[in-house]
């Protein structure tokens, strides 16, 4: 095999697509879960094979995990490197919060990166190859106001990627995670009540860039830590959010 293979997951939004397409410009073949409409065609129209798993979107489900790593050995017999995102957003403050809150953000922000770590690392260990990506937040990095079970279960997920790396470093497989804030994505404009330019100018002024990320130069800084360009980082959690969690 003289191609890479790296599993993203999901690719129906976010950074799934252009890390998806970027990928499969740098000769990767490429097991994708619930992608966008005319990923498909963008992705073989750039040389890549293309392995769909549908309704494999929810990571902290382990089936959905099972079933994207089944797929991708049986139709490739190796995955070079697998990144996947995930995340469920409560907000408010702690003396308001439930344990009905607290389980559902465990659920979205532990639990899926700790059932994806479980099912991809097996066959990489076995190949003495990998590489691994687990996007977070920024908000693992520092306190997060109005957002307390959100902040401190994505840093207990950058916290477990640090440790699970560790756990391998000896074997071949690097483990990194990237967390971002600030991204020029529909969701988050969504979320900040962004309507008008000055709203949008008020959100960037938060920002020591002052402006927000976007989705092609978050997918290029991903694609580093997946390609096998470079092998010597692991254990890593890096901050992707234009100098906010500085």
């Amino acid at each position: 095999m003289t191609r890479r293979v790296a599993l993203v997951a999901p690719t129906g939004s976010y950074v799934g697509p252009p890390l998806a397409r970027l990928l499969a410009a740098r000769e990767h073949d490429l097991v994708i879960a619930d992608p966008a409409d005319g990923l498909v065609d963008e992705l073989e129209e750039l040389g890549a094979a293309v392995e769909v798993v549908d309704g494999a979107s929810d990571l902290s489900d382990p089936a959905a995990c099972d079933r994207l790593v089944s797929a991708g050995l049986a139709r490739f017999g190796q995955i070079h490197a697998a990144c996947m995102f995930s995340g469920r957003i409560v907000i408010g403050r702690f003396l308001d919060s439930t344990v009905d809150d607290l389980h559902a953000v465990v659920n979205g922000n532990i639990e899926a990166p700790y059932h994806f770590l479980k099912h991809v690392l097996p066959t990489m260990l076995d190949a003495g190859d990998g590489q691994v990506l687990v996007i977070t937040s920024a908000s693992a990095a520092r306190p997060t106001l109005g957002a307390p079970l959100y902040s401190a279960t994505r840093a207990g997920a950058s916290m477990l990627v640090k440790n699970v790396a560790a756990e391998v470093a000896d074997k071949g497989v690097q483990i990194n995670a990237v967390g971002t804030n600030f991204m020029d994505f529909p969701e988050f404009i969504r979320a900040n009540r962004i309507e008008t330019p000055e709203q949008r100018a008020k959100v960037e002024s938060y920002v020591p860039m002052k402006r927000l990320g976007t989705m092609e130069e978050f997918a290029s800084f991903c694609a580093v830590m997946l390609d096998g360009t470079s092998r010597f980082q692991t254990g890593q959690f890096i901050s992707y959010s234009g100098g906010w969690s500085d």
